[in-house]
């Protein structure tokens, strides 16, 4: 290009702003982002009734291993695997053959030292007689008296070993110690069984059934105050489920463990429930709902207002049409609300809807919500 026209197109150029300038025109002045519209949630109170839940474990409150107490063959099995069974009721008949035998023989033995005792009671009481008299040697009846003590030690043998023979005779016949259930059976008829090694079966009580849980020694207090209050009818303090369904059977604690383990920092409290219907069995796991109402009215928030960043949570509070981005600490949440336990005071208005839109600082258009949920 010449310089001609250089200088032709700067003219212009110069001529056209001198133009606009004179016609009084400005350039357009920024504007703001337009107002986010939002729902709001006036702050409030109200009674927070919900359940703190537990992992638990459901246990036998009695429950005992069968093993023989002698040596022998099974010879009857009297009961059908998974039964009812009543204390005393017979379970188990060993081989009585040895233990009867030796039975009678510690009753032999038995007779023999009464007889022995007899004879040198009679030898006493005839040598006394004759020491009145000056007739016998005091050594003679020394003698004497020693052998009477002698027998009576020899009888008191004889009847400890006859005791522990029946004890024997009566151990081959294993009876329920309690009413409860009988599990499967580890043994068959013929099975030769060791004393103190061979386990037989379990037997377990079935109603009421315990459940155990550990909680922190945070809240020691409230589990002793639970179990201070006097018990009520169809209290539904203690509830126990199994994913979605809830046992109908409503729970009492029953024990607080002496001591909280120091490795865990926790303590092991105990729950009993009714079962008539047998339904809970040793061994399931559940989880253990316990109704938490406190005196004091809790701060509730719809929990759709709430938002996190890294772990924490934040909420935002309106102020003259503009949003602060502040922190909160939360509790429990119940249904579609939770408990603010810090961070936010009664009559504040916080963003229920529309929170995803906004940033620190945002101007936002309130809109009335239809219900207050």
């Amino acid at each position: 290009m010449s310089s001609h026209h250089l200088v032709y197109y700067s003219f212009i150029a110069l001529l056209f702003f001198a133009t606009s300038c004179g016609n009084g025109n400005q350039p357009p002045a920024a504007q703001g982002p337009p107002a986010i519209p939002v729902v709001v949630h006036q702050v409030e109170t109200s009674d927070a009734i919900y359940y703190d839940e537990y992992p638990a474990t459901v246990r036998a409150l009695n429950e005992v291993e069968l093993r023989a107490q002698v040596n022998g063959y099974i010879t009857a099995i009297h009961f059908k695997e998974g039964d009812k069974v009543k204390k005393g009721q017979k379970l188990y008949s060993i081989d009585q053959q040895q233990s009867e035998a030796t039975y009678q023989q510690a009753l032999a033995n038995l007779s023999v030292q009464e007889t022995n005792l007899l004879r040198a009671q009679k030898d006493v009481e005839r040598y006394r007689e004759l020491e009145k008299k000056d007739a016998i040697a005091k050594q003679q009846v020394d003698y004497a008296e020693a052998e009477f003590i002698s027998a009576q030690k020899m009888v008191d043998a004889a009847k400890a070993t006859v005791r522990s023979v029946q004890t024997n005779v009566r151990y081959s016949t294993i009876v329920a110690p309690f009413d409860g259930t009988i599990g499967i059976s580890m043994v068959r008829l013929g099975a030769a069984v060791t004393p103190g090694q061979t386990l037989l079966n379990t037997i377990s009580s079935d109603d009421p059934m315990a459940v155990d849980i550990a909680v922190d020694q945070r809240e020691i207090y409230k589990f002793t105050q639970l179990y201070s209050k006097k018990a009520v009818k169809n209290d539904s303090t203690f509830r126990l489920a199994f994913g979605n369904q809830v046992y109908p059977e409503f729970g009492t604690i029953s024990v607080v463990d002496r001591a909280v383990d120091p490795q865990t920092g926790t303590i092991r409290m105990r729950v009993s429930f009714p079962n008539p219907n047998h339904v809970l069995r040793a061994g399931m796991s559940a989880t253990l709902r316990v109704l938490s109402t406190s005196a004091e009215k809790s701060v509730l928030i719809p929990f759709k207002a709430v938002t996190e960043q890294l772990g924490e949570f934040f909420v935002y509070v309106v102020d003259s049409s503009k949003v602060s981005q502040r922190k909160v600490i939360l509790g429990k949440q119940i249904n579609s609300h939770i408990i603010v336990k810090d961070g936010l005071t009664v009559g504040e208005t916080i963003v229920k809807e529309g929170v995803q839109n906004l940033r620190e600082g945002a101007a936002v258009a309130v809109s009335v919500p239809k219900e207050n949920n």
